[in-house]
C-alpha cells in the first residue's frame, strides 16, 4: 500500500501547471486552480512533503548552450547485480555530457540521453568514457533529428486518468 496522498482534480491541475512552469507564483497558481493562496500553498507543500513534487528545475535549450548534438544511447551491461548496476549508474551520472539516464525493464538495460557539441565530441564521449566502463557489452547510438515533446504533458490535468 502506498503512503502517497490521494490526488484530486485540483492536485492534478497544480502538478500539471507547476510541471509547465515551476516558477509560477502561488498567487497565480491559486487563481488558475480556483483557490485562494493559503490553501493552494498548503496543497503544494503537502505534495512536496509526500515526494510527489521532487524538485523544481529549468528546461535547458542544449542547442543554445552549444550542445545541440543529442544522442539517445541504448546500453546493455554484462552483469545485472545491484552493486555493478549502482556503480555503473553513478559513473554515468557523473559524466557532464549525460542529461538523462533511465534504467529499463528488459533490453536494453539503459537509455542514456547525451548532449554534446558535435559528432566528434560524441565519438570522444563514446570511445573514451562510456565504452571504457567495464560492464558495458553493447552500445547502440540513435541521433536525435528533432525533439517534439518534453516531459510535460499539455492540456487540462482533469483529462488525465490517475
Amino acid at each position: 500500500m502506498s503512503n502517497k496522498p490521494a490526488l484530486d482534480a485540483i492536485d492534478q491541475e497544480i502538478l500539471l501547471l507547476l510541471a509547465r512552469d515551476g516558477r509560477m507564483s502561488n498567487v497565480d497558481l491559486a487563481r488558475r486552480v480556483g483557490l485562494t493562496p493559503p490553501p493552494c500553498l498548503r496543497r503544494v507543500r503537502r505534495l512536496e512533503e509526500a515526494g510527489i513534487i521532487s524538485g523544481y528545475g529549468a528546461q535547458v535549450d542544449y542547442t543554445a548552450m552549444g550542445r545541440g548534438f543529442e544522442v539517445v544511447v541504448a546500453v546493455d551491461i554484462g552483469v545485472n547485480d545491484r552493486v555493478t548496476m549502482e556503480k555503473f549508474e553513478q559513473d554515468v551520472i557523473a559524466m557532464p555530457e549525460v542529461v538523462e539516464l533511465r534504467r529499463m525493464f528488459g533490453r536494453p538495460d539503459y537509455y542514456i540521453r547525451v548532449a554534446v557539441s558535435d559528432s566528434d565530441a560524441y565519438e570522444m564521449f563514446l570511445t573514451s568514457k562510456l565504452s571504457t566502463l567495464s560492464p558495458v557489452t553493447r552500445v547502440d547510438s540513435h541521433l536525435t533529428m528533432k525533439l517534439f515533446t518534453d516531459q510535460t504533458p499539455e492540456g487540462d490535468a482533469r483529462s488525465f486518468e490517475p
